[in-house]
């Protein structure tokens, strides 16, 4: 009977390897915070590269006076470049021009393309941030808009795809509207027409 308190004793006191039984309890949330800060730095950089695509196509748009289909067809292609090393088959890349309707809230879709997905349709409405709910009817809008489904390598049990996106609107700079061509012809929009020259 005395024997064991005295083994129970011994037992408690005994401190091998408890080191290595607190690393292997440690361990798991040490690897899944390490795996964790990885996975989200690549959604945070992947982010930041939606972010600048979006700028950048309607910042090109915009300069511009007119452009033909194949003209829109390489600024979204260069958005492949912005997004590098990131697959740009995982990325939707759309290009619009809209008119607001006089309303303070929607806008009319002029003419819209995009890389890798559908373009919206010509005479849809999207709806308008408050910040540009007082732009005349008379001046179009350039939307740039990406989407990129990020799949984690790691944590993809956990989270699935996650899907960032960002839009960004800016004014034509040239022009009150920037047409698009397509065969030679100019789509409806009010008193502007591209130039010969």
């Amino acid at each position: 009977m005395t024997r064991l308190p005295a083994r129970l004793w011994q037992f408690r006191a005994n401190e091998d390897a408890v080191a290595a039984i607190e690393f292997a309890i440690v361990l798991p949330f040490m690897l899944l915070l390490c795996m964790g800060g990885v996975e989200l730095g690549n959604a945070l950089s992947i982010n930041v590269k939606v972010t600048a695509t979006v700028h950048t196509i309607a910042d090109i748009l915009s300069q511009n006076k007119c452009v033909t289909t194949s003209d829109v067809t390489g600024i979204l292609g260069a958005s492949s470049k912005v997004l590098s090393p990131y697959d740009i088959s995982k990325a939707v890349v759309t290009l619009t021009e809209v008119q607001p309707t006089g309303d303070h809230v929607t806008a009319k879709v002029i003419w819209s393309q995009s890389l890798n997905g559908t373009a919206r349709t010509a005479g849809t409405t999207v709806t308008l941030p408050t910040s540009l709910s007082a732009v005349p009817t008379t001046s179009g809008l350039i939307l740039g808009e990406a989407t990129y489904a990020y799949t984690p390598g790691l944590g993809y049990t956990i989270s699935g795809t996650v899907m960032l996106s960002d839009s960004y609107y800016l004014y034509p700079r040239q022009t009150n509207f920037v047409p698009t061509i397509t065969s030679g012809s100019t789509p409806p929009v009010p008193t502007t027409s591209c130039p010969t020259s």
